[in-house]
């Protein structure tokens, strides 16, 4: 235990480019992972708020991440979500590091999207146009790794968020920030050719006759199966594609509830592995719903692609030389 690698927010930050991250994830999909055998989340409920235990296994590493969601620590000054991912041996089981925890989950999540978007975003041959739902760190997260993302070049961003004026604090300067309320928020949207939604919503952030075909949406904000972001009408007409067909019909509510009004059968659902395998190909006039909850699965790829590089390079420097200085986020 002496010499116990304990990765901080900044040394998970620095150690894996969201590139590198996605390559990760693809490379476990390619070589045979399958995300239908992980293991399901579990959510213990305490009497401040909730615990979130997230294990997995590969054969060559073990890992549980432990997840505090307090509703009330905002008003105390604190974050609302906090946690730490535990790496083991496969074989002994000896505790290999401790990493942050809401630094390795805000590098995953938007890895995981590129990864099983990227292979569709070829369809766009011009620059694209995005609009982020959401000021956090994974709407700021997700634009980022689309601008290192080499299958897409983007021409214009814009966040669509509820208060403008504290969100210009956290996103980069000169961001494109609109109101929802701001009816330039429609004409942004059915610019749109790439849409993140990365927020708390438990209804629909927007009307969907508004997003052109063939767009490609990416909803994050969400695991819980009263919870949605996107409208049925718009998981009706998209592909949808989902980390784990079982998985989304249990957390995600963007399909659960789709399903249950009849605008969407879970027969339709897309496993993102076909996607990323190349086992499924998709029309490129149709809108593309790749809606993510988060998987065991992906925090272990990722812990172990970062330690193989923490162990073996130096470290980069904290903007990875191309001027982004990433900061801690969480989904």
């Amino acid at each position: 235990m002496k010499d116990l690698p304990i990765l901080s927010a900044d040394d998970v930050e620095q150690a894996l480019t969201r590139g590198q991250a996605a390559e990760a994830v693809s490379r476990a999909l390619q070589a045979g992972l399958e995300p239908s055998g992980d293991s399901e989340r579990v959510i213990v409920e305490l009497t401040s708020g909730q615990l979130l235990l997230m294990p997995s296994a590969t054969t060559s590493s073990v890992g549980l991440k432990a997840v505090t969601v307090a509703a009330g620590n905002p008003s105390r000054g604190l974050p609302r979500i906090q946690g730490a991912y535990l790496l083991f041996g496969s074989e002994t089981l000896e505790l290999r590091a401790i990493l942050d925890g809401i630094a390795l989950t805000n590098l995953r999540t938007p890895a995981v999207s590129i990864a099983a978007t990227s292979p569709l975003l070829a369809r766009f041959t011009r620059p694209i146009e995005v609009v982020a739902f959401g000021a956090g760190p994974q709407a700021i997260g997700h634009v980022e790794a689309l601008e290192a993302c080499s299958s897409v070049e983007l021409a214009d961003v814009t966040y669509i968020v509820r208060r403008p004026y504290p969100a210009r604090e956290q996103l980069p300067s000169g961001a494109t920030v609109v109101s929802t309320a701001d009816p330039f928020a429609i004409t942004r949207l059915e610019r749109a050719n790439v849409v993140v939604c990365a927020t708390s919503a438990r209804t629909p952030l927007f009307d969907s006759v508004h997003l052109a075909d063939p767009a490609v949406v990416i909803a994050v904000g969400s695991h819980e199966p009263q919870a949605r972001e996107l409208d049925g009408p718009l998981m009706g007409r998209a592909d949808v594609i989902v980390e784990d067909v079982r998985t989304s019909l249990r957390e995600a509510g963007d399909v659960v509830l789709a399903v249950r009004e009849g605008h969407l059968r879970a027969d339709d659902l897309i496993p993102m592995v076909d996607i990323v395998r190349g086992r499924r190909a998709l029309s490129a006039d149709r809108t593309v719903v790749f809606k993510s909850v988060g998987m065991s699965w992906q925090d272990l790829v990722v812990s172990e692609a970062l330690m193989e590089r923490y162990q073996h390079e130096p470290a980069r420097p904290p903007d990875d030389g191309d001027g982004i200085r990433r900061p801690p986020q969480y989904r």
